[in-house]
């Protein structure tokens, strides 16, 4: 009488087991023979230039969103508002799709058995899965990122990119920086693939499996909207999908960037340990078996909340993290630093003479409701007074700008006079009227201290 497979053995007595390649690419045959991931292919390779193309000949723009006043000047700022919108919904979807999916599709089917004859190691079938679902993964998230670039190119061209410090990137340095960002926000979906995969064994044919990267990501974007402390932000992986704002200031922001990517490493490797120790543990013998609610719980969610907890620690005693990281000498300097260089740029659009952001000596003074000495935190309530000198005049000059500073640092800088310096969201220049730089603009505020702990 022929032998069964055993519960979560590695191999069936009297036959050779498939090698992972081969294994391997059987799943990723069955993944892009689905016509949702088709579907999911196309519209990652072509929906993102349709969109930054149409977006950036239309008089209005994205300005709420980061990049979007960009898109009329430059190409780059099109994959950029891409990779925004990707990390919020794009990705934690894609990773539900393909990740979420690729175990609880044999439940549904009742396929278990058939696949642990034909491969004959649950090693296997689990490295040929996890292998074949980040490789659809990693295709659909190039696709979004090329497409936004191309469409972006074609539509307005090859120019230099207004960084959130407001000097202005050279089109080669811009096209480096673009490409780190979305090689950046590769360690994040790694780690919501990873949740994916533990969903999809744990809950089996359960659509929760399914959802979970989703809820995952929804949840961690909820509480980088929360003011928490600056320790707990970084220590969740979500904050690696806004991290790479960093990389378009001068100097580049690393620290929070470089905790966020390690942070996701290692939530993605502990999800797939879990998952794969699940899986191989598992009966296949008995068709209606998917797991046991007590071990989901101990085996796959008391070890993510533990990392949390380690996470924070980690991030608290070895960074300078204090507080929610937002303090008032970092928003007047972010301030001073984005209006010297952007009031460069309104000085060559009105063929004045150069300046220099030395010769500028531009400084602000930021308060935060009533707060004059100390203010902190995010809100909307910060008022901040610029003042700059220009050489050989005498009156110092002073522009006012509200401020709506978020929790993760970022903030959006609102002119309210005066009217020929950013009260008016155009100036004009010899070739006709051209958007105000000094009007709005974006910036960062680094989390991280400056200064070593002490």
């Amino acid at each position: 009488m022929p032998s069964r497979p055993a519960a979560g053995g590695d191999r069936v007595a009297g036959d050779r087991r498939v090698p992972v390649p081969r294994a391997y690419r059987f799943e990723l045959v069955k993944l892009v023979s689905q016509w949702r991931i088709r579907l999911l292919v196309l519209a990652c390779w072509i929906a993102p230039a349709l969109f930054v193309a149409a977006v950036s000949r239309q008089s209005s723009l994205p300005s709420d969103t980061l990049f979007g006043r960009w898109m009329h000047a430059t190409g780059w700022a099109g994959p950029l508002v891409v990779l925004g919108f990707a990390g919020t919904w794009a990705l934690p979807l894609l990773t539900s799709v393909v990740a979420g999916d690729v175990f609880a599709s044999e439940d549904r089917l009742g396929t278990w058995r058939h696949l642990l004859v034909a491969v004959r190691s649950p090693r296997r079938i689990f490295a040929a899965k996890a292998l074949a679902s980040v490789t659809v993964i990693l295709l659909l998230v190039a696709g979004l990122a090329c497409s936004g670039a191309i469409g972006g190119l074609a539509a307005v061209g090859n120019q230099p990119l207004v960084g959130l410090d407001g000097h202005l990137l050279t089109p080669g340095d811009a096209e480096v920086r673009v490409l780190l960002a979305w090689v950046c926000v590769l360690a994040p979906t790694l780690a919501l693939a990873a949740i994916g995969l533990l969903g999809s064994v744990v809950l089996g044919r359960s659509p929760m499996g399914l959802l979970l990267p989703a809820l995952v990501a929804l949840v961690m974007q909820l509480a980088q909207m929360l003011p928490l402390p600056v320790a707990v932000r970084l220590a969740l992986p979500g904050y690696a999908l806004i991290a790479w704002n960093g990389l378009f200031t001068g100097p580049v922001q690393l620290g929070p960037l470089l905790i966020g990517i390690a942070v996701s490493l290692v939530w993605a490797v502990t999800a797939t340990g879990l998952a794969y120790l699940l899986f191989v543990r598992r009966d296949f013998t008995n068709p209606t078996d998917e797991g046991s609610g007590r071990r989901a719980i101990t085996t796959g969610l008391l070890p993510l909340v533990g990392l949390v907890a380690v996470t924070v620690g980690v991030v608290a005693a070895t960074t300078t993290a204090t507080g929610s990281g937002i303090e008032q000498q970092k928003v007047q300097r972010s301030v001073a630093t984005a209006f010297a260089h952007l009031y460069r740029l309104q000085t060559e659009q009105l063929n004045r003479p150069a300046v220099t952001e030395a010769q500028l000596k531009a400084t602000a003074a930021c308060t935060k409701g009533d707060v004059s000495d100390g203010a902190k935190g995010p809100g909307n309530d910060w008022h901040c007074v610029v003042t700059w000198h220009l050489p050989g005049v005498d009156v110092t000059g002073t522009a006012i700008y509200q401020l709506d500073l978020t929790s993760d640092g970022r903030f959006v800088a609102d002119g309210d006079g005066p009217k020929e310096v950013n009260g008016y969201f155009l100036v004009r220049t010899p070739t006709g009227d051209a958007p105000n730089p000094l009007w709005q603009f974006d910036g960062n505020v680094e989390l991280l201290s400056t200064s070593p702990k002490g």
